[in-house]
């Protein structure tokens, strides 16, 4: 058994608020950031029922404490305390049951987190691009204009589209820009186990529950607490999880593998797959329940092919973020490899695109990638005149749909996608007398985009 003194040291090192609960809720210890927030000092709490020393809405007895010493899992709760000013204080309170307390007659530790900052950032900014999100195209843009609204709610939420589209991008901007973003972002994959593995991986297990479980463990859905599950390829869940997840959607609660207690949980559900769950459900596969619960919100990721004017954005960005990460000065792509590019219809997304450049990357010396340094598959595409190989920034537009100017290669002597944005919108006014719907239709922008991106660069 740990001395106090030694216990209130291991206090004092956790940066928050925590006091230290006996079984009727009464205050055993706490640390010196608690002691500072409500201006009592340890010995004179010691004994006193939390409630009297930290001021909040929860009262004595209160479903946080209850949820936690039933379910033996931590729980959180956010609400205002008044400190020692008797001014509130926005805080997050989380209840651990203590299985092992290092103190006698401890049973429950509690974290009182300041929110202040947080709240004040998210009140006062407005929210800023998606994280890791690229694309100018329309497609991108609708899903951009979306993003506020997927972000500020816990709806459950489904991202479908292609392999390599961004669908666990486009899940962990959404869960950095919600208020769960302080708490864990858990990614799992639904078909990369079997089952029994899987229910293990998802839901925890008790010690003795199979063969090799010599201890409990702690599923993803609880150490995701508080914050975002993403479960990918949601088609591939078996069955019997799927009846299993839908009491987790419904309830918020569930029995580990091999357990008889519950545990509670507070996490936001967002699933993603490239299958198509409406013909699973119609072939018997997937529980249309689910499929509706799952569906209440839901983006579609357009395919590469399908996003005009992105490839050349995309290929710029990963240009650079892969020479720094290699330690190699960035290069540029010739004119003749980047025709060959914007040929390729990319079946694997925006995730072979990323491949192909850091192929590129490491295989050319100088400071030009040429043709010689794409792999094979880009290559034998370039020499194929069939339809799959159409390029992905539409140039078998008619003349009169695309004025001549940005028929010209891009100057090879542009540093930033900036600057080259910059010359193509230039080229599309001018070419347009001026029109900026016709020069947005060039473009292959909307209206909203060329002027967002004139006002951005400073030419109108």
């Amino acid at each position: 058994m740990a001395s106090r003194g030694k216990v209130l040291e291991l206090l004092n090192a956790v940066p928050h608020g925590m006091a230290l609960l006996d079984s009727d809720l009464r205050i055993v210890a706490i640390n010196r950031f608690l002691e500072a927030l409500t201006g009592y000092s340890g010995e004179e709490v010691r004994g006193v029922g939390w409630d009297q020393v930290v001021r909040s809405g929860f009262g004595r007895s209160n479903p946080l404490f209850q949820g936690a010493l039933e379910s033996g899992s931590p729980c959180s709760a956010e609400g205002d305390m008044l400190g020692q000013s008797r001014c509130k204080i926005p805080m997050r309170f989380t209840a651990t049951p203590l299985t092992e307390p290092g103190m006698e007659g401890a049973t429950l530790a509690l974290v009182l987190e300041d929110m202040t900052a947080f709240r004040s950032v998210a009140h006062t900014k407005e929210l800023g691009p998606a994280r890791g999100i690229l694309g100018h195209s329309q497609k991108m843009q609708e899903i951009l204009e979306l993003f506020p609204v997927l972000a500020h709610t816990d709806s459950s939420l489904l991202i479908t589209g292609e392999t390599g589209t961004g669908k666990d991008v486009l899940a962990e901007a959404i869960h950095h820009a919600s208020r769960r973003s302080i708490c864990p972002f858990i990614k799992v994959n639904c078909g990369a186990l079997p089952e029994s593995l899987l229910e293990s991986e998802l839901f925890g297990h008790v010690r003795g529950a199979f063969t090799g479980a010599h201890a409990d463990k702690h599923g993803m859905f609880q150490l995701a607490q508080g914050g975002t599950i993403f479960l990918t390829e949601i088609g591939d869940l078996p069955l019997p999880l799927q009846v299993k997840l839908l009491t987790v959607l419904d309830d918020r609660e569930f029995f580990p593998l091999g357990s008889q207690k519950k545990v509670k949980v507070d996490v936001r559900i967002i699933t993603g797959t490239h299958r198509d769950l409406a013909v699973l459900v119609r072939e018997g596969k997937f529980r249309e329940d689910l499929f509706f619960r799952l569906n209440v919100l839901r983006v579609q990721m357009p395919p590469l092919r399908e996003r005009d004017g992105d490839v050349r954005l995309l290929i710029d960005h990963f240009l650079l973020r892969i020479s720094t990460e290699i330690h190699k000065k960035p290069g540029r792509i010739s004119a003749r490899a980047m025709d060959l590019l914007c040929r390729y219809s990319f079946p694997g997304n925006v995730r072979e695109l990323r491949n192909i450049i850091e192929y590129a990357v490491n295989v050319s010396r100088g400071g030009i990638i040429g043709p010689e340094h794409l792999p094979p598959p880009v290559l034998d595409a370039g020499k194929s005149n069939a339809p799959s190989a159409a390029p992905a920034l539409k140039r078998d537009r008619a003349p009169e749909a695309e004025p001549a100017p940005l028929r010209q290669e891009l100057p090879v002597n542009a540093t930033s996608w900036s600057e080259i944005e910059k010359k193509k919108i230039l080229a599309a006014l001018l070419a347009a007398g001026g029109n900026r719907g016709l020069a947005a239709r060039a473009l292959g922008w909307g209206r909203t985009t060329l002027w967002r991106k004139i006002k951005e660069y400073g030419l109108g």
